[in-house]
């Protein structure tokens, strides 16, 4: 493997369009969601957000460990 693809791998991480995905809202809701509660545009995130983030995060342990692996070798 080389520097870059090394380097694009460790960088990579999931978007707001990744977290919309898992929880089968629109981006913009999540984006929404992210902001103060005090703010007119905020909504309120998605009923199933912990199981989506952690399903996301798992997914990238997984990601990070398969990197290694491969640098290892």
């Amino acid at each position: 493997m080389e520097f870059k693809e090394a380097s694009s791998r460790l960088t990579d991480g999931h978007t707001l369009a990744d977290i919309a995905a898992e929880t089968g809202m629109s981006e913009a809701t999540v984006r929404r969601a992210r902001l103060e509660r005090d703010s007119p545009a905020y909504r309120s995130p998605p009923p199933n957000w912990r199981e989506a983030i952690i399903r996301l995060a798992e997914q990238r342990i997984e990601s990070l460990r398969d990197l290694i692996r491969k640098l290892r070798d």
